[in-house]
């Protein structure tokens, strides 16, 4: 699919960006340009990969201009630039709406424009039944994917959502094992709180999967398990060999839920089940609503959504071994000679 081809990421020098090149570097695609603010991250990541098929272009996604230089003759988009930080959103909710709804529609309007082939936007469980800033702006951030994919033909916009992404800058793992080597306590806001697990490599995975099966305005989401922040805060002491490091809880953070929903029920009635994957399908109807009121919808009222709690747990034996080969957390594995 890639073979010759060019791809833009946006934000491309996060944790994303840093998967997709370990994915696509040693491929015979032609480009991968990475879009970013950051000239720091970007010189840093020119010295680590030292590679041709990497171009940097300096921009922000709240600046269409420069958007428009970096999508010239590019075939596929992904769209990862966000602010994620969920307490950073709640006291400055405009700079989550500029980033990730205005700069979401920015990257869409020059991606058809520039005539991309297809786009894959990054959007999170937080935009699901949202309560803060930040899930407010991604829920909001997907519509967009969802009304601008209506009516174009040559530009296929569609959408992944998944949940925490063991890792990526933000998880808590790399907090909990920084607190650990500097014999400080695990700070652990809930005990009982749950979250999705899947690490870096799925996420691709999920994003190439919506790819290939992708039609316009579709929204997929990665069927994944979860873990309290309990048995995640274990697990990484036992991992790291101090199980009697000490913990404490500190309360819930501005917005955060006890747990986190990735299909609401009204998603689920409409959701294609597609093995290890739901496609949700975007809803075509226009604003002609008389069509539609003799029928009606038919919902079925035993249907559930699908969140962190009534998701498959993961056991601590199942944790320790998605922990272990998490790229992000290798050299700390070597120093506590784990590996």
């Amino acid at each position: 699919m890639f073979k010759g081809k060019i791809l833009l990421i946006t934000g491309g020098t996060g944790s994303f960006g840093r998967a997709i090149l370990r994915r696509f570097l040693n491929t015979d695609i032609k480009e991968i340009r990475i879009f970013s603010r950051d000239e720091l991250k970007q010189d840093d990541m020119r010295r680590f990969y030292s590679n041709d098929k990497i171009k940097f272009y300096i921009g922000d996604v709240r600046d269409k201009n420069s958007l428009d230089d970096a999508m010239r003759k590019v075939d596929y988009v992904f769209h990862a630039a966000a602010l994620k930080q969920v307490p950073s959103c709640e006291f400055y909710p405009m700079q989550a709406v500029n980033t990730n709804i205005v700069g979401t529609e920015n990257v869409l309007n020059s991606a058809i424009e520039a005539g991309v082939k297809n786009v894959i936007a990054l959007s999170t469980d937080k935009a699901v039944y949202p309560i803060n800033a930040m899930g407010i702006s991604k829920a909001l951030m997907e519509r967009i994917v969802v009304a601008k994919s209506r009516n174009i033909k040559n530009t296929t916009i569609v959408c992944t959502r998944y949940g925490n992404v063991m890792g990526s800058r933000g998880s808590v793992i790399p907090l909990f094992i920084e607190q650990i080597k500097n014999e400080i306590p695990i700070t652990i806001t809930d005990p009982n709180m749950t979250r999705f697990m899947m690490d870096l490599d799925q996420a691709v995975d999920l994003v190439l999967f919506a790819f290939k099966n992708g039609r316009n305005g579709d929204i997929f989401v990665q069927k994944a398990p979860a873990a309290t922040l309990q048995l995640l805060a274990n697990t990484i002491k036992n991992l790291l060999k101090v199980p009697t490091h000490d913990v404490r809880y500190i309360g819930t953070r501005h917005g955060e839920k006890l747990y986190e929903t990735l299909l609401t029920k009204e998603e689920m009635e409409q959701a294609i089940d597609m093995g290890h994957y739901y496609r949700i399908p975007a809803d075509t109807r226009d604003l002609n609503y008389e069509k539609f009121t003799d029928d009606g919808e038919k919902t079925n009222s035993e249907t559930k959504e699908y969140h962190s709690h009534n998701t498959y747990q993961l056991t601590e034996t199942e944790l320790r071994s998605m922990l272990t080969s998490l790229h992000e957390i290798q050299d700390d594995l070597i120093k506590f000679k784990v590996i």
